[in-house]
C-alpha cells in the first residue's frame, strides 16, 4: 500500500475533488447527480463543507489528492440536527488500497468530535464495495429503498446504513 495521509480539505483541493466527483457523475451510480459539477458550484460546495460538515481528503506521498469524504446534513428539519450523512469517493487508480477506510474512519471521528449522534450512508445498490467499506467501519444495514433513483436508463435501489456514535 502506498503511503496515504488524511487531512481537512483546503480551498486549493477544490479542483481535485471536483475531478474525482465528476468522474462518478459521468460513469457510475455512486452519485445520482446527472450533470458534472462546475468550478463555481464546487467552490460553493467547499464553503458548505467547512466546520461541522467537514470535508477531508486523502493525499498520496507526493501530495496529490486521491480521494475525499464529507459530512452533510441528513435532513433539513431541526429535529434531525444531530444526524449527518457521509459521502466517500476514491479516485479509481487508488481503490482497493485502504484509502476509503482511512477517509471513512476520519470523517466518522470528526462527526463524533462535532457532537453528532448518528452517521447515515445512502448507497446505491450497485456499490458493493461501498457497502463492504461501511460494514467494516461499524455501519449496519437498516433498510433498502426500492427503485428511488434513476440513472443510465435504469431504476436504482438505495441501501441505508447507519452508525451510532
Amino acid at each position: 500500500m502506498a503511503p496515504y495521509s488524511v487531512r481537512l480539505a483546503l480551498p486549493d483541493d477544490a479542483e481535485a475533488i471536483r475531478r474525482i466527483y465528476n468522474r462518478e457523475v459521468a460513469e457510475s451510480t455512486a452519485t445520482f447527480d446527472l450533470v458534472p459539477r462546475t468550478a463555481e458550484a464546487q467552490d460553493d460546495w467547499m464553503r458548505e463543507h467547512a466546520g461541522a460538515y467537514a470535508c477531508v481528503v486523502a493525499v498520496d506521498a507526493g501530495g496529490q489528492v486521491v480521494g475525499f469524504a464529507s459530512l452533510s446534513p441528513y435532513r433539513t428539519r431541526p429535529g434531525y440536527s444531530t444526524t449527518v450523512e457521509d459521502s466517500v469517493y476514491v479516485d479509481v487508480a487508488h481503490r482497493g488500497l485502504g484509502v476509503g477506510r482511512l477517509l471513512l474512519a476520519e470523517i466518522v471521528a470528526l462527526a463524533e468530535t462535532s457532537g453528532f449522534h448518528a452517521v447515515m450512508a445512502r448507497i446505491s445498490g450497485a456499490q458493493d464495495a461501498s457497502r463492504a467499506l461501511h460494514r467494516a467501519c461499524g455501519f449496519e444495514l437498516i433498510g433498502v429503498e426500492r427503485e428511488v433513483g434513476r440513472k443510465f436508463g435504469r431504476w436504482l435501489d438505495v441501501a441505508l446504513m447507519q452508525r451510532l456514535l
